[in-house]
């Protein structure tokens, strides 16, 4: 009654009260997380009985003969590994308004996501539990955490800024059903006293047209007082380059002098460290990285001078991990009996592999991780299990790009805008390579001597790329093309895929991407950026 009765008379109450009524209800969430790192393992087996007892009561669990009880042993020889493409036919179904087909309960919300490894669109689901004991529990938990390690944090004192996405009404579905960005499913049920500090207003926080919706945030931006923003870095930065340019301001806390935590997901915030800081130069702005995704909310970073993240192992979401060395085994059939939290080690690269309260099933994410300690069990995201070139036998993966990527950028004062990697393939006596396409936001002086220091970067992170450039035995040096300005932009607005979570493909084994933005590059719109 006593936070109710506050909400009530927010207006009235200092935004200081809020804050301490936050860390008060929050206390007990402090002390789980603080038995989440001693004992992971005991959290997810008491959430394994708890989700497999609901798989009993869904169509999905009967097709797999799943009764009540079931050991972990058992699930795994009874349930196999599924990629979305083989859980589309049952989330369909569950679309189109048939009953616990993958969930107990009825499921109308779902997140569309084009992938980063696939141009087709899917369809999450997203239950009510999944919304507001993952999703919502999350959030909640990286912020409660942000309050204790920053007692000082006057993060109540103001607004939080989102971008947000769109929804619709789904077409398989009665017109009960929804689907569009998880943002924007988030927004749609948010409650109402996370709706009085949030900018901008669901209005304009809904529009489905990107430009549109800028426009309006950079319009109002003199308005809020904003003290915190979350969401995809590159986005982000799209937004907060274009509210100085409307404001004529240089920097952020020009505009929002509060300004103290930015929350980032998505994609690698190493490339863009370097630009925020030119926008929000102050040393009390704070960075915290999550680990969410349409399917769930994974791990956050929990400690500022560590980049690592906590998994968390109560938040609706049971893991297993595949070695990267065994994921052909896995996919196969032939490998079954994955890691858990209990028998993972450290030294290993894992495909992640979750089941959860929104009906997934032994479903593979497409995330690679590493663990960095155990008890805590914290990670750091290592790849994704399709995204890398292994064209010539050099096994380049993601996290291998982004480091060689950061610290050539820093050696020459660079930063980049957005980057994309696809193989130039061997053509007559020519041998093969790899060509990077980089749009910088601060170019290097010298191009060739860029272009020399990541290629000596990437042989000394990958053996196997090493091995293939030795005395260009299979591959020639890299090929850096620089793009003009707003050619990343330009091919995403042509997909219509602008803001939300939509990412530009980092590492692609073929041409498809290159190809299109240097069409753009070589077409009259290139020509006049």
């Amino acid at each position: 009654m006593f936070f109710t009765k506050c909400l009530n008379n927010v207006y009235i109450c200092s935004m200081s009260l809020l804050s301490d009524i936050f860390s008060l209800l929050t206390s007990k969430m402090l002390n789980n997380l603080e038995e989440n790192r001693k004992n992971p393992v005991h959290f997810q087996q008491k959430l394994f009985s708890n989700l497999t007892e609901s798989l009993c009561h869904t169509e999905f669990g009967k097709e797999h003969g799943i009764k009540r009880g079931i050991s972990l042993y058992e699930f795994q020889n009874s349930i196999p590994l599924r990629d979305y493409d083989n859980f589309e036919p049952f989330i369909e179904r569950v679309r189109r308004g048939e009953d616990k087909v993958l969930w107990d309960k009825p499921t109308i919300w779902f997140a569309k996501s084009s992938g980063t490894s696939t141009a087709r669109s899917k369809f999450i689901p997203v239950s009510s539990e999944s919304l507001h004991s993952c999703h919502f529990s999350g959030m909640k938990k990286m912020l409660a955490t942000y309050v204790a390690n920053n007692p000082d944090s006057r993060i109540f004192d103001g607004d939080t800024l989102t971008l947000g996405g769109s929804v619709t009404v789904d077409e398989l579905g009665t017109g009960k059903s929804h689907y569009g960005d998880l943002s924007a499913i988030l927004l749609r049920n948010s409650p109402f006293w996370v709706e009085m500090r949030r900018v901008p207003g669901q209005k304009t926080a809904l529009l489905s047209d990107f430009e549109k919706k800028v426009e309006e945030i950079c319009k109002n931006a003199h308005r809020y007082n904003v003290t915190n923003f979350s969401g995809v870095p590159s986005w982000n930065l799209v937004l907060m380059r274009r509210i100085l340019e409307y404001t004529g301001k240089k920097t952020l806390h020009e505009i929002w002098p509060n300004l103290e935590l930015f929350m980032h997901g998505g994609i690698n915030f190493d490339p863009y460290r370097s630009e925020f800081k030119k926008i929000i130069p102050s040393e009390q702005m704070r960075y915290m990285e999550n680990y969410n995704a349409s399917e769930g909310y994974f791990a956050f970073q929990d400690n500022p001078l560590d980049k690592s993240m906590l998994l968390l192992t109560d938040n609706g979401v049971f893991y297993e991990f595949i070695p990267m060395s065994r994921l052909n085994e896995a996919l196969s059939g032939r490998y079954t009996n994955f890691d858990t939290t209990e028998t993972v080690n450290t030294t290993e690269n894992y495909a992640v592999v979750i089941t959860t309260n929104g009906g997934l099933w032994r479903y593979l994410l497409g995330d690679c991780v590493r663990f960095t300690s155990l008890f805590p069990h914290k990670i750091i995201i290592s790849g994704r299990t399709q995204l890398f070139i292994n064209t010539f036998g050099e096994e380049l993966m993601i996290n291998n790009a982004e480091r060689a990527m950061t610290t050539v950028c820093e050696k020459h004062s660079a930063s980049v805008a957005n980057y994309t990697v696809a193989p130039l393939f061997m053509e007559g006596n020519s041998k093969g390579a790899h060509q990077w396409l980089i749009e910088f936001s601060t170019k290097p002086n010298d191009i060739t001597d860029f272009t020399f220091d990541l290629d000596k970067e990437l042989r000394s992170l990958n053996s196997d790329y090493d091995a293939k450039r030795n005395n260009n035995v299979t591959m020639s040096m890299p090929e850096v093309v620089v793009l003009n300005d707003g050619i990343f932009y330009e091919w995403m607005r042509q997909k219509g895929k602008l803001g939300g979570q939509n990412k530009v493909p980092r590492l692609s084994g073929e041409r498809t991407y290159a190809d299109q933005l240097l069409e753009i590059q070589n077409s009259s719109f290139g020509k006049v950026l």
